[in-house]
């Protein structure tokens, strides 16, 4: 039977997208095909489900998603009444609930709606609709209160209708109040109560929907410039000293287009990052000329200037009434408003409430899901040595706003804050150390020389060498300094592997350094390993990655059956490299017998029940293989970006292991996620590998 949620409030204004986008996140880490119904909708596009269908890759078709208009709600209500109306809102709803696991519904937003009794009318659509409820209560502008009084009145709206609400969620609290909040509803609800403090960035307009809004013209910037917040609004009007004074981190600046010494001498902070800014409004349709506007592009690249025909007063009235909004266009408020729900949220207690069961698929989706949520229950700090590349910083955006981990980026200081403020990111949470300069190179030079004592090393050698970002990362970690590194989107593989072969070296019992892929299938999740370390390993280091590879998915929750790839099943091939898997299938064996081994086995015969009847039957193993082992680097290497580019599989990795700390290695074509997932993987892994954790050699 499927199952579904209400997500509702009580008013307009109470900030629920958070609510419903974190809900979503919930519902998709859980289950494989979640659906989306609005029962009623406003004419124009619905934002919200467009973010929806970006970022949790829906392909339920938008037709399916609404119920009725708002208009045609309120006529069908006065001509027929509230029995017609929900009758056909709940037929809608089965249609869909028909195709999916869970449905996510989306409740009135109170907004010009034209429907009398609103309230009650969420209510009767919940209960029909088999729904729980989660009600939402905006606090903006209120004392704790006023909060807890509303929130009360509302669970009793609800329940005395028969509603099944299973949490309240006050929403936009002052941060200063929301302690005291919480700490009334759990003394007067029996429901879990959960409290969003109000985040300014949230709210604020980006600078391309000030553009829409104002139909202003675009003179310079780029679609990043454009994705600002516009957290502040500063008028020009002062003297270029007084205003420089003025300006405030992502403020934009609006000034008459004939003050070129404002325009200039805002970029000019924006460059120094004193303070960074979301843009330039100039008013008046006055623009500076040719000379000036080259140079404000070449002092600020990317950062937008715009032109509205307006005055000053005209357009400030404008400004301050646009507020930002979640959708497909902002994919940083998300990251922000996700991150917000999750650090004031229960979200295992709130997945328990709402009765979701996990599904026995596990899609890409669901196992990157997985991969921050644990990162975030476990708090560690990850050091990013390629500090100032465009890629890491973005992630390491999307890191921060979503609360993952601790972050270091390496470099130096002043290249990674001024690429930070043209790329519109805020690094206020982060460490930023620049090796050259740092108090502890001198302590990492007398580390180094010691470790490499043996090979001749010498102190003033080593002062040069721990500088460089790579060997100064991995030192960090080593000395306990970070949990572990991700390096690679510009370095070579040897470049980031080299430093903790040198200092953090293998585990006691591991043989060698390897790696493993988490390759994501639509159904599932599969682990290679070798694909990026060892060329050409012996018996013996197969073995050890095998079971090494068994461990780490096992860490990760794909239980281990590992199948020894080889060009031949069983007994029907012979010749060097067949005996090589042959005997490494025996030594794991014998190392780990607790594990499930099979080999030597094809790679079809592993991974399809069918082919594995014919081949090997009877086999604990074979067709239901979940570590796969390649032969060597050329096998693994391609096999695993065969299936990644035909299979469209996600490809997370390569995730190193055999190390005392975790060191990641990224491909220099990583993207973003890429990126964000290994951080995450890294943060896991050190985890178990702090004392006392339970780690297992």
């Amino acid at each position: 039977m499927t199952r579904s949620v209400y997500v509702t409030g009580i008013d307009r204004g109470d900030g629920r997208q958070v609510v419903e986008l974190g809900v979503m996140e919930l519902l998709t880490r859980h289950v494989d095909r979640v659906g989306v119904f609005r029962p009623l909708v406003h004419d124009g596009p619905d934002r919200l489900f467009e973010l929806l269908r970006a970022r949790y890759r829906l392909t339920q078709p938008a037709g399916t998603v609404y119920g009725i208009s708002y208009d045609e709600a309120a006529a069908l209500q006065a001509e027929r009444g509230t029995d017609e109306l929900v009758s056909r809102l709940v037929d809608r709803f089965h249609a869909v609930a028909r195709d999916y696991e869970y449905v996510l519904i989306l409740g009135s937003d109170y907004a010009d709606t034209g429907l009398p009794a609103e309230l009650n009318l969420n209510a009767r659509i919940a209960n029909e609709c088999g729904a729980s409820v989660i009600a939402v209560v905006g606090g903006q502008g209120q004392e704790a209160e006023s909060v807890r009084a509303e929130a009360r009145n509302a669970y009793r709206a609800y329940t005395s209708l028969g509603c099944d609400v299973v949490a309240m969620v006050v929403n936009r609290v002052a941060p200063e109040h929301r302690a005291a909040v919480v700490e009334r509803l759990a003394a007067r609800l029996p429901v879990p109560c959960y409290a969003l403090p109000e985040d300014g960035s949230l709210s604020a307009p980006t600078v391309g929907q000030i553009v829409h809004t104002l139909g202003a013209e675009v003179l310079l910037g780029d679609d990043s410039g454009l994705a600002r917040d516009a957290r502040d609004f500063v008028f020009g009007g002062a003297m270029l000293p007084t205003f420089l004074k003025a300006l405030t981190p992502g403020c934009l600046v609006v000034t008459p287009g004939d003050r070129a010494d404002l325009v200039v001498g805002s970029l000019a902070a924006h460059s120094a990052g004193a303070p960074p800014i979301a843009g330039v409004l100039l008013t008046l349709d006055e623009r500076p000329g040719p000379d000036i506007m080259a140079l404000a592009g070449r002092l600020a690249p990317g950062t937008p200037v715009i032109s509205v025909p307006g005055g000053s007063f005209p357009t400030a009235g404008e400004l301050f009434a646009i507020e930002g909004k979640l959708n497909a266009a902002s994919p940083r408020k998300a990251e922000t408003a996700l991150g917000l729900f999750e650090r004031h949220v229960d979200t295992v207690e709130l997945t328990n409430r709402i009765s979701v069961a996990r599904s026995g698929r596990v899609t890409p989706m669901m196992f990157e899901h997985e991969l921050i949520e644990r990162s975030r229950s476990g708090r560690r700090r990850v050091v990013l040595p390629e500090g100032s590349e465009e890629r890491v910083l973005r992630a390491a955006d999307v890191l921060l706003r979503r609360d993952v981990c601790d972050l270091t980026l390496l470099g130096e200081e002043e290249a990674i804050r001024k690429r930070a403020a043209d790329l519109a990111i805020d690094l206020a949470d982060a460490q930023i150390i620049d090796p050259q300069t740092s108090e502890l190179r001198e302590r990492f030079a007398e580390l180094y020389a010691a470790l490499r004592a043996h090979k001749g090393v010498s102190y003033e050698l080593a002062y040069d060498v721990v500088a460089d970002v790579s060997y100064f990362g991995t030192l960090m970690v080593e000395e306990g300094l970070a949990d572990g590194m991700v390096s690679g989107a510009v370095h070579s593989t040897a470049a980031t592997i080299r430093p903790a072969f040198e200092i953090i070296k293998t585990k006691p019992k591991a043989q060698i350094v390897s790696s493993v892929f988490f390759m994501c299938l639509a159904d599932r999740v599969l682990v290679y390993g070798d694909c990026a370390v060892n060329p050409d390993p012996n018996a013996e280091q197969l073995a050890d990655i095998a079971i090494q590879s068994a461990t780490t998915a096992a860490q990760f929750g794909v239980e281990p059956r590992i199948a020894m790839l080889s060009y031949s099943t069983g007994t029907s091939g012979s010749g060097a490299d067949v005996d090589k898997v042959r005997k490494a299938t025996e030594l794991v064996r014998e190392l780990r017998p607790d594990l499930l081994v099979e080999g030597p086995i094809q790679y079809d015969a592993a991974v399809d029940d069918a082919v594995a009847q014919t081949k090997l039957p009877g086999s604990d193993v074979a067709g239901k293989a979940t570590v796969l082992i390649f032969p060597d680097l050329n096998t693994g290497n391609n096999t695993y970006k065969a299936v990644q580019r035909s299979a469209g599989a996600v490809a997370v990795g390569p995730v190193l292991q055999g190390l005392r700390k975790p060191v990641n290695d990224l491909s220099r074509g990583a993207l973003v996620q890429d990126i964000v997932n290994t951080v995450a993987i890294t943060a896991i892994q050190a985890q178990g590998a702090r004392p006392g954790a339970g780690a297992t050699d």
